[in-house]
């Protein structure tokens, strides 16, 4: 069942896709907060888990940090800088069989899968060389 479309849900909405990172919920909040000083963070939190979790936007988890959010719903992979902290699409096309693959070896009905590559980015990298 989707959650029932409120202004508050519009604008958090909005604010996503206008960022073109992969935010966390503190940075959804920190941008909206200073167009609509009203909306808690409370409400930022709970509206990007009901957008994710009604198939609006992608929650990015990363192992030992804080949720990222993608307006981009579509299947693609994404890479997280163990650096920064910064997660990016990465632009190749995904395996279509995959799941089916998985299902095949493992006689479990498979109802998703994630793929998140773990690496330094550019510019930690060159932050790297210059020390």
């Amino acid at each position: 069942m989707a959650s029932r479309q409120t202004i508050q849900r519009e604008l958090i909405k909005q604010e996503l896709c206008s960022m073109a990172n992969h935010p966390t919920a503190d940075e959804v909040y920190a941008s909206i907060h200073e167009k609509h000083p009203t909306i808690s963070k409370a409400t930022v939190f709970r509206t990007l888990g009901r957008l994710a979790d009604d198939g609006e936007a992608l929650r990015v988890r990363i192992n030992n940090g804080a949720d990222h959010f993608d307006h981009q719903t579509f299947a693609h992979y994404h890479v997280h800088c163990t650096e920064c902290g910064k997660v990016d699409d990465v632009p190749m096309p995904v395996a279509d069989d995959v799941e089916k693959r998985a299902s095949e070896v493992s006689d479990y009905l498979i109802t998703g899968y994630t793929l998140q590559f773990d690496g330094i980015c550019p510019a930690c990298q060159r932050a790297r060389e210059a020390q």
